[in-house]
């Protein structure tokens, strides 16, 4: 099969679900991870033949997109932060929004010159692939960087990335939830999180591609409790976060200054921050 023909055969197929701007960037994606062919090849050598195995390959992954599969599942990996990490069924896909939080912290450790013959500890709270740990750890080598999730599935993804990424960081798999784990762990000058934040209400709002594929655990919360872990992230600092040290959370944008009010509760003062698309994303805590 030639190269033009494959190529337009993904495109006509994906539109019917996609737009064709999503449809044209999916199919990139995929003929760049599958076979590295890139667009420009298409015009350089359009009736380039491609071998069978690898047509063979395409059409399995044409296949399983048509079922909303995310593209990022279906190469089982997902760029972050610089960094191509591995992704599936157990973790979540790393957003652009969340480089962001990335960004605050790494920029906040820079700009305050911190200098102490103490090491600097992090904590990331639900790892889930490890994108936030990993790089945070990659752009500030000196931390000690603690990461923890629930899913022992989960867990084995983010060990993964971070031997990828050739970084060190304690993975520990823990119910945040419960209280009683909590003594396991040391005290920290940052706390971040990307938790669960969506009501199980807000399920049927949500594309497909999300809601049938992406871990529901990673994802929602009970309705009657839509501050769930942000209440034991609050309560948590109590003990764990050192003076002067910060909380760095995302949030649900719909619900970003009920969320502030929750640690403004535990007398600490807080900033609600937009994303690039200019929505209220992330709190930044201070102790």
């Amino acid at each position: 099969m030639t190269l033009t023909k494959i190529y337009r055969r993904y495109l006509e197929q994906l539109q019917l679900i996609y737009s064709t701007n999503e449809a044209s960037i999916i199919t990139d994606q995929v003929f760049v991870a599958t076979a590295g062919i890139h667009r420009t090849d298409l015009i350089k050598h359009p009736i380039q033949i491609i071998e069978d195995h690898l047509v063979s390959i395409l059409e399995q992954r044409l296949a399983e997109l048509l079922l909303h599969k995310p593209v990022q599942y279906v190469l089982g990996e997902a760029w972050f932060y610089g960094m191509r990490l591995k992704v599936n069924e157990h973790t979540l896909i790393p957003r652009p929004e969340t480089e962001e939080l990335v960004q605050s912290i790494i920029d906040h450790y820079q700009t305050t010159g911190v200098e102490s013959d103490e090491p600097i500890n992090i904590i990331d709270i639900g790892t889930g692939s490890g994108c936030i740990a990993i790089a945070i750890k990659k752009n500030l080598p000196g931390v000690n960087m603690t990461a923890i999730d629930v899913s022992s599935e989960a867990l084995i993804v983010s060990q993964e990335n971070a031997i990828s990424q050739k970084v060190n960081i304690d993975f520990l798999q823990m119910d945040f939830l419960d209280e009683a784990q909590w003594k396991n762990l040391k005290v920290f000058n940052y706390i971040v999180s990307n938790p669960p934040y969506i009501q199980v209400s807000e399920r049927e709002k949500m594309d497909k591609n999300v809601t049938a594929f992406e871990p529901a655990t990673a994802l929602f919360v009970p309705d009657d409790s839509p501050f769930l872990f942000y209440e034991k992230i609050a309560a948590f600092a109590e003990d764990h976060l050192l003076p002067g040290g910060k909380i760095f959370v995302e949030v649900n944008e719909a619900l970003a200054h009920e969320t502030a009010e929750i640690f403004k509760a535990n007398n600490r003062q807080f900033e609600i921050r937009k994303d690039l698309f200019e929505k209220e994303r992330m709190i930044v805590v201070s102790k």
